[in-house]
C-alpha cells in the first residue's frame, strides 16, 4: 500500500476538503473529460451547456461548506491549489451575471447556477455520502455525457468505477512497487524492526521511488511553508467569519494576550496548551473564511498538525528543518494507514475520522521528533485516536465553524498529551493501533447519518442559529 505524503497533505482552499476542494477538482476532471476522446461523442455533436447535481452530505451541508461556489470555480477552470482566494467572489459573480462558464481552452458553456446547480437532498448516490453528477448537453438540451464523482475525504475525488476498483484493490495483495509497502501498523512495525529504519526513513524510501530526494524535501518544505503561512495569516486577521452565524475570530486577540504574557515572564501553567490552541484556531478560522490551507488530512481538521509542529518549534530551540520533514513523513505514514483501513471522511465516519485521524498523525509526528521508537510512535497514534472514537460531525448550519474550530484546538492538545504519554513508556500497550482504526471504521458504519456531516442531528439541531 502506498499513499504519497503529497496525497495526504494537499494545498487548497477552505472551508472543506471534501465539500470544497473535492467538488472543484471533480469539475476540473469533467472539463478535461469533455475535451478528451474518452467518451462516445456523437458525430457533429458539441457541448453547449452544463448541469450539476449534488447529493447526500454535499446536498445537506453544501451551502454552508461552499460546495456550490467550488463547483462554479471548478467549471471556470480554477484549481484548489492555484485559485486566488481574493478573486473568487469576482469570478462567481461573473458566472451569475452572464449565465456562462468560460474555462480556458474551452468554448463558453451555458450554466445558470440557480437552475443548473441542484442540491438534491432526496436522492443519495449509492457509492458514497459525497456524490456529484456532472452532465454535458448540446444546444437542443440532449444529454451527451454524464459522470458521477465521489469526494471521499481529504480532497480525493474518484469516479464511481474508480471507487469500486479501490474497494476491490483493498482486498488484493499489498503493493510491492515500493520497498516498504506497509498497509497496517503491524506491518509498519515489523518492517521497521526488520530494516532497522525509522518510520520516517521507510516513508522516505517509498517516496524516493517516485521522486528525487531533493524534490521530496522541497515538497515537504513547501507544505510546511503553506501551513506556517496559514497560521501567520490567522493570527493577524480578526472580525466576523462568513456564513451567517456571526462567529467572531478569536485567534488574533488570544495571540496578542499570549505575547504579552510571554514578554512579562509571568508564570502560566496553561501556557503550552494556550499556544497549541491559538495556532490551531488560527488555521481553522482561516479555513472557515475560505483561505489557503493544507489538508491534514482534511480541511476540517487542518489545524491540528500545523499547531503541533509550531508548538514543537516554539518550545524546542534545537528544532531543525529536518525535524519538520521527519514529522510530516511520520504523520503521513500513519494517515495513509488510517485512510486505507478506515476513513478520513466526516461524511463516512464522523469527526473521529477527521480530527481523530489528525490527532493520531500529529501525535505520531511529535513522538518521532522527540526521539520515539517506532513502537512508541505507534502507541502515541493509538492513544490520540482512541480518545476521539465515536466523535460525531454535526456542524451548526453546515458551516465549518462550530464546533470545528475549537475541536482542532482540543485535538492538538490531545496529540501532544498522547505523544508525551507514549514517550514515557517503552512502546508496549494494550490496544494496538490497528484495532483502534478498525474500531473507528465499525463505529462509523454504525453511526447514524444524522451525525455524519449532514447537520441533521447533534449540535446542528440543538443550538439556535443567531
Amino acid at each position: 500500500m502506498f499513499l504519497s505524503v503529497f496525497d495526504v497533505f494537499k494545498i487548497g482552499i477552505g472551508p472543506s476538503s471534501s465539500h470544497t476542494m473535492g467538488p472543484m477538482s471533480a469539475a476540473n476532471r469533467f472539463l478535461d473529460l469533455i475535451l478528451s476522446n474518452e467518451w462516445p461523442r456523437p458525430v457533429g455533436a458539441h457541448v453547449t451547456a452544463l448541469k450539476v447535481s449534488l447529493h447526500g452530505s454535499l446536498a445537506f451541508t453544501g451551502i454552508g461548506h461552499g460546495t456550490g461556489r467550488a463547483v462554479i470555480l471548478g467549471l471556470m477552470g480554477e484549481e484548489p491549489a492555484k485559485v486566488d482566494p481574493d478573486r473568487m467572489d469576482e469570478i462567481i459573480a461573473e458566472v451569475e451575471r452572464t449565465g456562462r462558464v468560460t474555462p480556458a481552452g474551452h468554448p463558453a458553456y451555458e450554466f445558470q447556477p440557480k437552475t443548473d446547480l441542484i442540491f438534491d437532498k432526496k436522492q443519495p448516490l449509492p457509492g458514497h455520502a459525497n456524490g456529484m453528477s456532472f452532465s454535458a448537453l448540446d444546444r437542443d438540451g440532449r444529454l451527451l455525457l454524464r459522470r458521477i464523482y465521489y469526494s471521499i475525504g481529504g480532497g480525493f475525488v474518484v469516479t464511481d468505477t474508480e471507487l469500486e476498483a479501490m474497494r476491490t484493490a483493498k482486498k488484493a495483495s499489498s503493493d510491492v512497487r515500493v520497498p516498504y509497502p506497509f498497509a497496517s501498523a503491524k506491518q509498519m512495525l515489523d518492517m521497521a524492526r526488520g530494516s532497522g529504519l525509522t518510520i520516517a526513513q521507510m516513508k522516505r524510501a517509498n517516496e524516493e521511488t517516485k521522486m528525487s530526494a531533493a524534490d521530496l524535501d522541497a515538497g515537504l518544505d513547501r507544505i510546511w511553508e503553506a501551513m506556517k503561512s496559514c497560521i501567520d495569516r490567522g493570527l493577524k486577521v480578526d472580525g466576523i467569519m462568513p456564513g451567517g452565524l456571526k462567529v467572531k475570530r478569536r485567534a488574533r486577540a488570544i495571540h496578542d494576550k499570549l505575547n504579552e504574557e510571554w514578554r512579562s515572564n509571568r508564570l502560566n501553567p496553561l501556557l503550552a496548551n494556550d499556544w497549541l490552541s491559538v495556532y490551531a484556531m488560527a488555521v481553522n478560522e482561516e479555513n472557515a473564511g475560505g483561505g489557503r490551507v493544507v489538508t491534514a488530512p482534511t480541511n476540517g481538521a487542518a489545524g491540528v498538525i500545523p499547531a503541533t509542529v509550531r508548538y514543537y518549534l516554539h518550545f524546542h530551540e534545537d528544532a531543525t528543518q529536518e525535524d519538520i520533514r521527519t514529522f510530516l513523513l511520520t504523520a503521513a505514514a500513519v494517515g495513509g494507514i488510517i485512510k486505507h483501513n478506515a476513513s478520513i471522511s466526516g461524511a463516512e465516519v464522523g469527526c473521529q475520522g477527521e480530527v481523530g485521524s489528525a490527532a493520531a498523525m500529529a501525535a505520531a509526528g511529535l513522538a518521532a521528533v522527540m526521539g520515539g521508537s517506532p513502537e512508541q510512535i505507534e502507541n502515541a497514534a493509538e492513544i490520540a485516536l482512541e480518545h476521539h472514537l465515536g466523535m460525531t460531525c454535526d456542524p451548526v448550519a453546515g458551516l465549518v465553524q462550530v464546533p470545528c474550530i475549537e475541536r482542532n484546538a482540543l485535538g492538538a492538545v490531545k496529540a501532544v498529551t498522547a505523544a508525551s504519554l507514549a514517550i514515557k513508556g517503552d512502546g508496549t500497550h494494550f490496544v494496538p493501533l490497528d484495532a483502534c482504526i478498525e474500531t473507528m471504521r465499525q463505529t462509523g458504519n454504525d453511526m447514524s447519518e444524522k451525525y455524519k456531516e449532514t447537520s441533521t442531528g447533534g449540535l446542528a439541531v440543538n443550538v439556535v442559529e443567531c
